[in-house]
Order: C-alpha cells, then structure tokens, then sequence
C-alpha cells in the first residue's frame, strides 16, 4: 500500500512538471524589475485564440459571415485549414457562433470534404450562408475545386433545416463555360436581396459574374462586369448600408501597395457595377482607393444584425522564422508576400457622411479586456512629465498575452511622427513598431509596421500599413489589442490597422518620437 502511495504521488509530480511550460528564454527574472528582452520558440503561447479567433489545430482561411436572424447571432463559417493539409482534399468548411463578435463558440465542422477523387468538391472554396424565411432553409453556396475535373472551380449548394445537419445537392452547379466565364477562375459566390429578389455575384477571371433569383434555388445568368483593371477580386460582398451601395472585395494583385481588402460604392447596385469600368474616376472619395486596412488582413466579408455591420478578415501567419533568427516578424511566405490562413480578425464597420468606409474597435473588446495591468515607466530618454522631445522613447513595463494598450498623444506640430514599439527591452538590437508617420501629401498619416533598433531593416513591406486623414487638432487617441501575436490598431475609434506581431509576450513596450514634441496622457493597459 505504502508503496502504491508513492508511486501515485511521484506519477502525480511527474504530471504537473509536464504541464509547467518550459520556454529557452525564460530569463530574466524577476519579471516586474527587469527590461531585458524575452526571447522563446513558440510561435504562440496559447494553441487557440479566442478573441481573433484561431483553433487550437490549424488556422482560419476566408471567413463566410451572415447574421442568423433565426438564432439571434452571427455564424462565421470559414475554411479549416492545415499546415499539411491532403493532397485534393482540403478545406472543409466549419463554423463559428458569436453574439458580440469578441468572444465565440466553434461549432466545428458543418461540411466536410469530397470523399473521391473524381468529386468535383474533393476540395472545398469560399462561399455564403443564407437563411431563407420561406422555406425555413439554410442555403450555403461554396467553391467546389478539383483540379482534375474539366472545371478547376464551380459553384455548389448544401442546404440544412437547423444549422447541424447538411445535405449537398449533387445535382445542382453553376460553372464559368456555361454563361461565357472561366474554366479555372470561378469562386467565392456571394448573395444579397433587393427588392427584384436575390442576387448572387462570383468571382471570376477579371469579371464578376451576376445572377438573379426569386426562389434561391432556380439562378438565371445576367450580363457580367468588370474587376479593377487587370487584377484578379477575390471574395466579393455586395451590400446596402443607409443611402449606398459597397462592394467590398479582396484585391489579389500581389505588390505591397494593392493587396488589400477594398471597396467601392455607388448610390444604385446598376452603378455599382458600373464603377469598376473606370475605377480610377471612381475610387471612393477617401483618398486611398478604397483600402479598409493593411496587407495583414485578407479576404473578408461583412455581415449585419439589421444595426451595426461588421467585417471578418484573417490576419496571415509568418513562415520560415524563429525567435533567433535575425529577421522574426520580417519574413511573410514565399516570394515575400503574406501566407494564405491565419487568425480571425474582426472589425466594425463606419460609414462617414459622404457614404466613404472605415474601420473601428468591436464595442465588446472593451469589455473584453477589463482586468487592470499596472504601467510602470521602466527606462526612458528625453522624457519627462509625459512629454517626448526629438528623438526620444519611454519604456513601460512587460506585458501579458492578450492585452488593451490605450492613451492619448498631442503633436506639437503638423509633421511631428511618433511610434508603439513591442517586443521591445534595453538590451534589444531589433523591436517592432507601428509608426504613425507624416508621409503622404494632404495632411494623411500612414501606420506603417517596421523592424527598428541598431540591427533594424526599417519598413517591412509584406506588411504594408495603413492611410487615413491627420487629425486637425494633432490628438490621437490611440487603441491597441493583442491577443497572441495578432494587433490591432485604432485611432480615434474611426480608422484602424491589423498585423501580426510574434513575441509581445512577457516583453516591455514603449512610445517613441522621431523629432518634434509629443504630449501622451492616460496610459492604461488591461487584460483577460
């Protein structure tokens, strides 16, 4: 007996020191009086994200959003994607429930891939969920892909009576051929209602093909429109929001400027489609052809509770780095442009007086992060009394995993740059910035992400920032949420900014200026 004892209580020891996480780096200690920078090997500290959300096994790929007005939420459906995913078959579609958008609930695979090789959807693609009241019917339109099939990409349908249990209709399709459209490039259906019934639009090689419907089950093809010049649109979303008409989409043009999440608007869908015959005359009036965010916020939709709109995009993982390598946070995928999937982001959507788009905070996130972190100044040059005098930074204290930085800056002059630099300590050759710079003519500022410190790069250009209006009164109020490596930038709850930042973890943090006076006041830092 004596002997089973011990042994339970040495199986007990030996279980606990197996749970203890173990990190190459976990020094210096003690962590509250140190600055050093923190180094480790995980790419996260937690498997699952749950405020940009990410499984704990794989990631998030092209998020598919509707308001269920049957269940009183959101459902987010989204394509489940792996680091090896199979050969023909990858994919399957999941999804996600959320009622404030901050917090959610998996309710995990809803369709699952083709079960032969010869399917026409042994791999599944992007699509939409309706609900439709007349016949108490979940309709899904997806992407059905086999490269093996005489169509690359086609259009495909399931339907379900309560959300759980799905039925795909084999003998219903909609492909490029037949109404004139590509053979390759034919994905991402999207539908919408107006008052003539509903309206699907896809994307297809450089046009957007459009079909209507009264029943959603019979779709009669109409005359197809232009994309922005010669660029591929992916992931379309048509919708009316007050007196306009958007369509959001994903411009896939792979330079640092133009692969971005965009839109454009017009004051009738008829225009809307309109516009893209001469984009360049009708960018909307922002300033910035229509871009919403920056290269690190990819594929999103939007979806609407009949109040307030929302849109959901995924922030891609980096590849090819380590923690010891050089250039962490610098690398993206191959041929340096972002990696397909990653973690689901999302924004509210702000329409101006002039009908123009931005981006602001989720009202919930606030309530999200409420526990109080204690901000200590733990180094500083050129700073006193909270103001930062020409080239000059202040270091606050480490921060956890999922964290609310807040707090106001006052530029002392109309060109005056500032800074917030993580992953950052007094000993750190190489920290990462979000820079909100006086770059661009007409007043605009620009958050742009770079590599700082002795051995930095400076602007990373896989992760091109973000344009928006200086302010006339020089005051930022600057928001910031981190959950995992995944931020989030707002200023002054009307123009925001996603990247994606390895290491903030455990490391400390600081405002910066580049010349120039700036004032900062009420810096909060909160948690979960």
């Amino acid at each position: 007996m004596k002997r089973t004892i011990i042994l339970l209580l040495m199986m007990s020891m030996m279980s606990l020191a197996a749970c203890e996480k173990q990190y190459p780096g976990d020094k210096p200690k003690p962590w509250d009086t140190t600055t050093e920078t923190y180094t480790y090997l995980n790419d996260d500290l937690d498997a699952a994200f749950t405020t940009y959300y990410k499984h704990a096994l794989g990631r998030m790929g092209d998020p598919m959003p509707f308001y269920d007005a049957k269940a009183g939420d959101f459902k987010i459906l989204y394509l489940q994607d792996y680091n090896n995913n199979k050969e023909y078959f990858f994919h399957p579609i999941w999804a996600l429930s959320t009622k404030d958008c901050a917090n959610y609930e998996n309710l995990g695979e809803i369709l699952p891939v083709g079960s032969n090789i010869k399917q026409q959807d042994a791999a599944l693609g992007t699509g939409c969920c309706w609900y439709c009241k007349e016949d108490d019917l979940y309709y899904l339109y997806y992407t059905g892909e086999n490269g093996l099939c005489d169509c690359r990409q086609v259009v495909m349908r399931a339907t379900s009576p309560d959300f759980k249990t799905w039925t795909k209709d084999p003998l219903w399709r909609l492909d490029g051929p037949s109404i004139g459209l590509s053979e390759t490039d034919f994905r991402d259906p999207q539908v919408f209602e107006d008052t003539d019934g509903y309206h699907m639009v896809i994307s297809s090689n450089l046009r957007f093909a459009h079909l209507i419907s009264k029943d959603m089950k019979n779709w009669e093809a109409k005359e197809s429109f232009n994309m922005v010049w010669n660029r591929m649109c992916e992931c379309p979303d048509v919708f009316k929001m007050g007196n306009w008409w958007y369509l959001i989409y994903s411009d896939a043009y792979k330079e640092d400027f133009s692969r971005k999440v965009k839109y454009m608007m017009a004051d009738s869908f008829e225009h809307l489609m309109r516009c893209f015959d001469n984009p360049g005359d009708n960018w909307p009036n922002d300033e910035k052809e229509g871009v919403l965010d920056s290269r690190a916020f990819y594929a999103a939709k939007t979806a609407s509770n009949g109040t307030d709109r929302y849109i959901w995009g995924w922030c891609p993982f980096r590849s090819g780095v380590t923690y010891h390598d050089k250039n962490v946070n610098v690398g993206a995928g191959k041929g340096n442009e972002p990696n397909w999937s990653g973690a689901l982001v999302c924004h509210k959507l702000i329409q101006h007086d002039n009908g123009t788009l931005t981006i602001g905070e989720v009202p919930a996130m606030e309530a999200k992060y409420r526990r109080e972190h204690n901000v200590k100044v733990m180094a500083s040059e050129n700073y006193e009394n909270g103001s930062l005098n020409g080239n000059a930074y202040v270091l606050f204290n480490r921060l956890g995993n999922h964290n609310h930085i807040s707090f106001t800056a006052v530029t002392n002059g109309d060109g005056d740059a500032f800074g917030i630099s993580l992953c950052r300590g007094t000993d750190a050759s190489r920290y990462y910035t979000l820079m909100v710079n006086p770059e661009w003519e007409n007043g605009r500022r620009k958050i742009n992400f770079e590599q700082q410190g002795s051995e930095g790069v400076g602007f990373i250009a896989a992760a091109d920032g973000y344009i928006f209006p200086r302010p006339a009164n020089n005051t930022y109020d600057i928001d910031i949420y981190t959950d995992n490596s995944v931020v989030t930038i707002y200023v002054n709850g009307d123009y925001g900014c996603t990247e994606r930042i390895y290491g903030i973890y455990k490391n400390c943090w600081s405002i910066n200026t580049y010349g120039g006076s700036v004032k900062i006041s009420d810096v909060t830092v909160k948690e979960y």
